[in-house]
């Protein structure tokens, strides 16, 4: 879940935020960003311990209400620092998918870092933005008394162009994301050197950067797909828009995603996505409506689906158009509702539980 987004909103609807985030080179210490007050602390490789000493002195500083800590990569352990009432975002957890990406050193460390959640955060409320991560945290211990599912938003209206491009005339796949080895990119780029047996005039855009795009050039030269690939790397949101609206299919063969919100932002653009059938995509992606699901890895299964897509332009309309009613339904407005009403009744279940506590409510 994009959490700013969230908290821009619950700062509009009266109450009070501090956003405890990592620093990047030539960023602010402190800013007002979007209305959401934002301190950094540490860096990208030692959030986890810099910001939870961060967390700790903050509260020392100033009273709160409540604690919302976002489990994204890594969880910072905040339930060692305040006995407020907590809320865990978790868009996934990793598990063994930290396998796919990293050395056997760190991924033990990151998937011994996730094993004590449910014990450590065994008081807190929890918001998932998938059923796949709900069903992934109940089989971890969690309580499902405790846990609610919030999607993800979109700002449909800055995809909803008024004036869109063309769909570009030769078969045009995207693929959008962190260029990450575990994301499984070159599942496209094979199923693209398969769709050109049959479309030879089909390419492919990638959208996104990372540590693995060598590696993604190296394979695209290799497969003699050189003139049939572009990489645009990162790019801003209203050129990311221009390029989903040229496109005909989205490809996302990640094997494990909290939710997809590239799936849903394709969809906001009128394009069907073929994915993965795997945790988060099999809820972002309705099989036969929105898009078609494949197994995991498997690049001609994928070659498959978007031919059949690709050959078949009613079928196409069709799906692009209900994967724009679909899209439609996420907003980030009914987010942070949802994310609001967790917040409230975790600090009404903590203050019946501790009748003496003071609780300022927002």
């Amino acid at each position: 879940m994009q959490l700013h987004a969230v908290l821009e909103r619950l700062v509009a609807r009266g109450h009070e935020v501090q956003l405890l985030v990592s620093r990047f080179p030539g960023c602010a210490t402190e800013q007002q960003l979007r209305g959401v007050p934002v301190r950094r602390q540490g860096a990208w490789w030692n959030a986890n311990f810099a910001l939870l000493a961060a967390a700790k002195r903050e509260l020392r500083r100033q009273a709160y209400d409540v604690v919302l800590e976002d489990v994204n990569k890594i969880p910072f352990y905040t339930p060692l620092v305040t006995r407020l009432p907590l809320v865990v975002l978790v868009p996934h957890l990793f598990g063994a998918t930290i396998f796919r990406e990293t050395n056997p050193l760190f991924g033990s460390y990151l998937w011994l870092m996730e094993r004590p959640l449910p014990w450590l955060f065994r008081r807190a409320w929890w918001i998932a933005i998938s059923a796949s991560t709900r069903a992934d945290l109940e089989r971890r211990g969690v309580d499902p008394q405790r846990l609610q599912v919030v999607h993800c938003g979109l700002d449909f209206a800055s995809y909803d162009l008024a004036a869109p491009p063309p769909r570009d005339p030769r078969p045009t796949l995207v693929h959008v994301g962190r260029l990450m080895r575990y994301k499984r990119a070159d599942v496209a780029v094979r199923a693209l050197a398969a769709v050109r047996r049959e479309l030879p005039e089909a390419r492919l855009l990638i959208l996104g950067d990372g540590p693995e795009r060598s590696r993604l050039e190296k394979l695209v030269r290799r497969l003699d797909l050189a003139s049939a690939v572009e990489f645009h790397g990162h790019v801003p949101h209203r050129d990311k828009v221009r390029l989903l609206w040229t496109s005909h299919l989205l490809l996302n063969p990640s094997p494990k995603e909290g939710w997809g919100l590239t799936v849903v932002e394709a969809n906001a653009c009128g394009v069907p996505v073929v994915a993965s059938r795997r945790p988060g995509l099999v809820d972002s992606v309705r099989h036969g409506e929105t898009g078609l699901l494949v197994p995991f890895g498997d690049a001609d299964a994928f070659a498959v689906a978007a031919l059949s897509l690709l050959r078949d332009p009613e079928r196409w309309r069709r799906m692009g158009e209900n994967a724009r009613a679909w899209a439609r339904r996420f907003t980030w407005e009914e987010a942070a509702l949802q994310t609001e009403a967790v917040l409230e009744r975790a600090i009404e279940a903590h203050t019946a539980a501790s009748p003496g506590a003071a609780v300022k409510r927002a």
